[in-house]
């Protein structure tokens, strides 16, 4: 997008009660953002739903030169804007009516190809919580998904560092600018997700968090997702929210049962006894239900390296696969004298080194 186009949309995203909504519908109309805003009031007016109201708002002149200040910050801080009309904005964001019309990101994130799932729940995880969630995750790992969460205390963290431990990419969705980090004491797991992922934000550089903010945020993490995973939530709470949006947008949404004594678990049972999500109870439920194939999943194509550097557990579990064949994953695991958890991770690497393929039926064999 041209710098002078940036300019406008980032005026029109200014704009005081316009909306993502209302912006596309301006856009469509006029073809552009810079149209939308030195078009003739009196056609604008024509479009409807557009009022005298948000017309005064539309053309506030202090919009533009809020977005000058902007698109300087941008600029000097090399920060990445992705527009709606953008061929890399995410495929599945783009078909939900009040995604952003532009979103900027930070860090390694690469949305291309891979699936993508949502991971959410309490802010007060429990030791039930935690290890499902950790499990999931690494038991997902071999299928390369990005997990998608808010940078939040309990379940977000969780999967983000689960994700991270695992070597998968992940992306934190702030309520807020690039300026702040919520909360203060995350701020050292920021670089981790860069390097493994990154951020995204709709907020300008200096929003600061407000309590309305997360309802926005909550509305891209179960945008941009194939599915949403509910991992642990009391009776209310926002990610019951993202649950609710998720289904709005005919989304396939999750949520791991507890005790009915559990009070963090009352939100799943409740979502799952209203059939609004399906239940989870492995990475299996989830496999299964969106049709995940080994073969149909990978982000890059695998092309064998005639000179490789393998570890010296890899080059064991690689010599393996070469003397036996075709093997089974727990019993190149019980052959190896490996945890499963650990061969799965090691599959994975050697099936990104070109080495090693993966089968249907958990089978593996070297190339």
């Amino acid at each position: 997008m041209l710098e002078e186009e940036l300019l406008y949309v980032l005026a029109l995203q200014r704009a005081k009660g316009i909306g993502d909504i209302n912006a596309k519908k301006l856009i469509a109309h006029c073809g552009s953002a810079k149209n939308v805003l030195t078009e003739k009031r009196k056609n604008i007016e024509k479009i409807n739903g557009i009022g005298s109201f948000l017309l005064n708002n539309l053309f506030d002149v202090t919009n533009l030169k809020a977005a000058e200040t902007e698109l300087k910050y941008i600029q000097e801080n090399s920060i990445e804007t992705v527009y709606f009309r953008d061929a890399n904005y995410p495929e599945r964001l783009k078909h939900c009516v009040d995604a952003p019309i532009l979103f900027f990101k930070e860090g390694n994130i690469n949305l291309k190809r891979q699936p993508i799932i949502s991971i959410v729940g309490t802010r007060k995880i429990t030791s039930y919580g935690r290890d499902f969630c950790e499990k999931l995750i690494s038991d997902l790992a071999l299928y390369n998904p990005i997990i998608v969460s808010g940078f939040a205390y309990g379940v977000d963290i969780c999967a983000h560092r689960a994700a991270i431990k695992n070597d998968l990419q992940t992306i934190g969705v702030l309520a807020h600018g690039f300026e702040e980090i919520y909360p203060k004491s995350h701020k050292k797991y920021v670089s981790e997700v860069n390097k493994n992922g990154g951020f995204i934000t709709d907020f300008w550089h200096n929003d600061e968090l407000q309590r309305e903010n997360f309802l926005k945020r909550n509305r891209i993490v179960a945008g941009i997702s194939e599915a949403t995973i509910i991992i642990e939530s009391a009776e209310k709470g926002g990610s019951l929210v993202t649950a609710d949006i998720a289904n709005s947008y005919s989304r396939d949404v999750f949520a791991v049962p507890g005790r009915s004594t559990d009070v963090y678990s009352k939100g799943c049972n409740e979502l799952i006894k209203r059939n609004q999500a399906a239940i989870l109870t492995s990475a299996k439920d989830l496999i299964e239900n969106l049709n995940w194939e080994l073969e149909e999943i990978k982000s890059n194509p695998i092309q064998k390296q005639l000179f490789v550097e393998l570890s010296e557990i890899e080059q064991l579990v690689y010599d393996f696969l070469l003397e036996n064949g075709k093997e089974l994953l727990d019993l190149i695991s019980l052959n190896c004298k490996l945890p499963i958890h650990q061969t799965t991770t090691i599959l994975f690497n050697l099936e990104m080194k070109g080495v090693v393929k993966p089968l249907p039926g958990k089978l593996f064999e070297a190339v």
